[in-house]
């Protein structure tokens, strides 16, 4: 019996223990999900501080050369190639012949032209010296003048017809693509030739709002290529958008002399260098570009005071490599979000990492 009542005792104290264990475990548990809910409330974040410093106010933008003058060259009458006298690569001048399009119908034309011409220019005699003979009257006279100017504008645009099957270069340039060969039957508007001249050529870059004032036309410009990375060309602007693009930016227009080797090409990828002559170093207030919610032109920024963030409006100024100038709407010493935005809204507790 005694026996008995003593494991019943040990039971008892072993199930007792057991309780304790668990019961205590729990607890701990508890506490250590608090700790974990309580981290897991605040969203990592990466900041910046606001300050006044000495930026640089010089920019680059980057473009693609274009050539100074393009033009597709089309027929303007049907016909058959008889003569290709370009290739592609080939140089030519203004005035100089390019192709030549069976003309014989268009001669025929000419001379059909011609002869309506020369009778109703015979006619229109006759019938001048008849009316100061009294023989015709004042209106046939003038139907007769009349008849005359026709034939004449038909014979001139026969003429027309016919020097067009000549066709003949406009610009200086290279040949870019021929698109017909000896052989080729021609319709009008039928596309012949491709020509380019990039003895000059022009970069077209865009710039932000801020940047426009600091800029005029005729302003030298130092641009460089990207397959030349170590060297500069002399450039200078010939024109400046008066209207901003669907990204609120003003398309710019460089003008380049080519070297006498043409080594810049039409296409290839260039950047323009804007020096911004005495005012290198100017102290400006300016914050990480990272730092804006939805793009600088948003003008938005998540600011953290005592461990939460507020949205806040602010007014941009100019885009200065990685920073951007701050006009109005926070101070310097106040802390911005440059990381975690996606995560954020307004008065949410965060947690500045390094």
């Amino acid at each position: 019996m005694k026996k008995k009542l003593i494991y019943i005792v040990v039971i008892i104290a072993v199930v007792a223990l057991i309780a304790y264990v668990l019961t205590n475990n729990k607890a701990k548990n508890e506490n250590e999900q608090a700790v974990v809910s309580e981290k897991n409330a605040t969203i990592a974040i990466r900041v910046d501080t606001v300050s006044t410093k000495n930026l640089s106010t010089d920019f680059v933008s980057n473009g693609t050369f274009m050539p100074s003058q393009e033009l597709k060259f089309s027929a303007e009458n049907s016909g058959r190639v008889v003569k290709v006298l370009v290739d592609e690569g080939s140089s030519v001048r203004i005035g100089q012949t390019l192709a030549v399009i069976k003309g014989d119908k268009l001669s025929v034309d000419v001379t059909s032209a011609r002869a309506s011409y020369q009778n109703a220019l015979a006619d229109a005699q006759r019938y001048e010296n008849a009316f100061k003979s009294g023989g015709v009257t004042k209106q046939q006279l003038d139907q007769s003048k009349v008849t005359l100017a026709n034939a004449k504008a038909q014979l001139d645009q026969a003429n027309i017809s016919l020097g067009d099957a000549t066709i003949k270069s406009t610009i200086n340039g290279i040949v870019n693509k021929r698109m017909i060969e000896p052989g080729s039957v021609v319709s009008p508007g039928t596309e012949l030739f491709e020509l380019v001249n990039v003895s000059k050529l022009k970069l077209t870059v865009t710039v932000d709002e801020g940047q426009i004032p600091s800029l005029k036309l005729g302003n030298s410009v130092d641009v460089k290529a990207s397959v030349y990375p170590d060297r500069k060309f002399s450039g200078k602007i010939t024109f400046i958008a008066p209207k901003a693009d669907a990204s609120l930016k003003f398309p710019i227009e460089i003008e380049i002399a080519n070297n006498p080797n043409n080594e810049l090409k039409a296409g290839m990828y260039g950047t323009a260098e804007f020096v911004q002559k005495g005012s290198a170093q100017k102290p400006i207030r300016a914050i990480s570009r990272t730092a804006f919610v939805g793009g600088v032109n948003a003008g938005q920024v998540f600011v953290v005071k005592n461990g939460a963030v507020k949205l806040r409006k602010i007014t941009p100024g100019r885009i200065l490599g990685t920073q951007v100038e701050v006009l109005k709407g926070i101070e310097d010493g106040e802390i911005v979000v440059t990381s975690g935005q996606i995560n954020l809204t307004d008065g949410a507790k965060v947690n500045i990492i390094k």
